[in-house]
């Protein structure tokens, strides 16, 4: 049976981030959903932006592919996601990839920097600004017009939304309802959530057994960055 790897991406980004990886799995059945409110994905009617709406719309997405055997990736904002549903204990889950993932209790940021990714919404040069801070790799060109192009096509509300409240959630009470095996990986350039914090915050709510990798000389843009080490983290 061909595997199935459903591929979450990042605050302000696409589904196109796991573009880059898509040719290191030539036997995967790799969906990568762009998630309501970024990439060209519709807000459904009633839609909170809540991390547990994100997760009831995961999760309706994985019924409508008719998918019954997964991994989970959940990349920085889709990972708190991919926690909150892999917490439902949802059949055919085998195995949870967490790629710098917002922590389970909430994102240590202060409130000048919430403040000032706020006021970056719709603005190209903040945009290229973000792109440089958070990668540590050289990419491409065509990645970075791509990176940068995602982030201004996010809806004002679905970015507002994350900043003030889905960081803040606070998920942690339903970590004891994991029952998968779980990766995280870190890169070691990180600074939108360091791999202290990462070891701090969100590995010890995690299943014994959870590994742990920091990837050399990789940002926050792992997918992007460090293709060859997510693919090898995917068994």
């Amino acid at each position: 049976m061909t595997p199935t790897l459903i591929a979450l991406h990042y605050w302000a980004g696409s589904g196109r981030e796991y573009d880059v990886l898509r040719p290191l799995l030539p036997g995967a059945n790799l969906l990568t959903p762009d998630l309501p409110g970024f990439g060209a994905q519709p807000v459904p009617p009633g839609f909170d932006y809540s991390v547990q709406a994100y997760a009831d719309w995961i999760a309706a997405y994985i019924q409508q592919q008719q998918v019954t055997d997964f991994t989970l990736i959940g990349h920085s904002m889709s990972g708190k996601m991919a926690l909150a549903l892999a917490a439902r204990q949802p059949e055919g889950l085998h195995q949870l990839v967490l790629l710098s993932p917002s922590p389970p209790a909430g994102e240590p940021m202060s409130e000048t920097a919430r403040a000032a990714a706020l006021a970056a919404y719709g603005k190209p040069n903040e945009a290229e600004k973000t792109f440089r801070e958070i990668t540590r790799q050289p990419l491409s060109a065509l990645v970075r017009d791509h990176v940068i192009a995602d982030n201004l096509r996010s809806t004002e509300t679905a970015w507002a939304t994350w900043l003030l409240k889905g960081a803040r959630e606070d998920i942690s009470s339903l970590m004891p309802q994991l029952r998968v095996p779980c990766h995280l990986l870190v890169g070691a350039g990180d600074t939108s959530i360091t791999p202290a914090t990462q070891q701090r915050l969100t590995l010890p709510l995690l299943p014994t057994g959870t590994s742990f990798e920091v990837v050399p000389a990789a940002g926050h843009l792992l997918p992007l960055e460090a293709a060859a080490e997510v693919r090898q983290v995917l068994g």
